[in-house]
């Protein structure tokens, strides 16, 4: 069967295409428009929306194996497919730790069905504990993409040395998790008046600065990709910066929160937003916002961690870290568009485009010939983010009750329809 999406807006930042027109889909594939409609045909009348490729995030936690409860490969990708996204890449925290190939089958197996493709990241060290490398070839073979001990650094320099060389031969990004334990152990929140004011201790900026500095310097001496993840700082984003200039090979990905939220989202101990790397100052926001512009970071990802009342409604400093995204990345990260600071080819390089180029998966353009993952997006809808209409397990969000604007009104994942509100 054909799918025709017709009168929209293609915006395609590979294709450099930025325009009305329909677009064709079969047997899985985007395929050029013919003169006539086939009979059968599925024709969607997308006018005032916008049709690009589809969402892809690199960052997220879907929690299965050993912590269903939490969230399923399942419950977990059709959050994404509502939230416009057809692929997600997810860590490796689980239990057990994906450290081996059986796990990464096992995770591939569970997604055959699922609403959005799963691309495993391995851990770097096995069972994330920094002591020795897991076995990469194995992994690669099995269907990793990348490798991090996403939720804990690597603490050992020479390891992750080691780790970059290994994971490059057999062609594997290298995610880090930029955190100086030693400054930041214990901390519940960004370090600062607010704080010591709330009587919980803090986590300097200087303890993500730090690592990011470390995983520069080793990329620069090994000439390996490397991917920095969850950016919180402007310190930060100014390392990141300069090492681009310099030709190193690094990529950095912030997230919807660290763009449009402060540490005064923290209130009075509201742990939905509490978060590692910590929500930080307005400064911060400002130079993460700036850095999005400039093409400082590469990706737009939603760090999506699923807890339950358990790890949440208790005393702020013994909260879990992590907060919910999926369902609001797309929102959030269009009002840097309607705010002015980013067109809208950027914004679709930042959520899709350039995921696809630094994971190297499909996906990512709309030319001919390529997967038929599309969404199509209304960016004038307009609904509250209510905890009722949330698809994942967890309703661990800061934004519930917001007003949003822009929604993903059609997800196609290979061709077939993974998450549908057009009227």
């Amino acid at each position: 069967m054909v799918t025709i999406l017709q009168n929209g807006r293609l915006i395609d930042p590979v294709s450099g295409v930025d325009g009305p027109g329909d677009l064709w889909i079969e047997d899985g594939l985007i395929v050029p428009a013919r003169e006539h409609i086939p009979e059968n045909s599925q024709v969607f009348d997308v006018q005032g929306k916008w049709i690009v490729p589809g969402l892809i995030d690199m960052h997220v936690h879907l929690r299965e194996p050993g912590e269903e409860y939490k969230e399923t490969i399942e419950s977990g990708t059709r959050a994404a497919a509502a939230g416009g996204f057809t692929a997600v890449a997810c860590m490796p925290n689980t239990r057990p730790v994906n450290d081996s190939a059986p796990v990464t089958r096992f995770i591939l197996e569970k997604a055959r069905t699922a609403s959005a493709r799963v691309y495993p990241t391995a851990a770097i060290s096995k069972g994330s504990e920094g002591k020795g490398l897991a076995e990469y070839g194995e992994l690669r073979e099995a269907g990793a993409v990348a490798v991090s001990d996403d939720g804990l650094p690597v603490l050992d320099s020479q390891l992750m040395r080691r780790a970059m060389e290994y994971a490059g031969s057999h062609d594997l990004l290298v995610i880090s998790h930029s955190e100086e334990m030693a400054l930041s152990r214990n901390g519940s929140m960004n370090e600062g008046v607010l704080s010591t004011r709330l009587g919980l201790r803090g986590i300097p900026a200087a303890a993500e600065a730090i690592m990011v500095y470390r995983e520069i310097a080793l990329a620069e001496l090994t000439g390996q990709r490397t991917h920095i993840a969850h950016v919180s700082t402007a310190a930060a984003t100014d390392l990141i910066a300069q090492a681009k200039a310099r030709g190193v090979r690094v990529t950095a990905e912030t997230t919807p929160h660290y763009f449009t939220l402060t540490e005064e989202a923290v209130g009075d101990y509201n742990t939905n937003a509490k978060m590692n790397p910590p929500l930080r100052t307005e400064a911060d926001r400002q130079a993460i916002r700036t850095g999005l512009q400039d093409g400082t970071y590469d990706a737009i990802a939603t760090d999506h961690a699923p807890h339950s009342v358990l790890e949440k409604e208790i005393e702020f400093d013994r909260a879990a870290n992590g907060i919910i995204g999926l369902e609001t990345s797309l929102p959030l990260s269009l009002a840097l568009v309607r705010n002015g600071l980013i067109e809208p080819l950027r914004l679709v390089e930042l959520m899709s485009s350039a995921p696809a180029r630094i994971l190297q998966v499909e996906g990512g353009t709309l030319a001919d010939g390529s997967v038929a993952d599309v969404t199509v997006i209304d960016p004038e809808k307009e609904f509250i983010f209510t905890e009722e209409s949330i698809l994942s397990k967890g309703k661990n969000s800061p934004f519930i009750d917001w007003k949003l604007q822009g929604k993903a009104v059609l997800t196609i994942m290979g061709g077939r329809i993974t998450h549908n509100e057009m009227k």
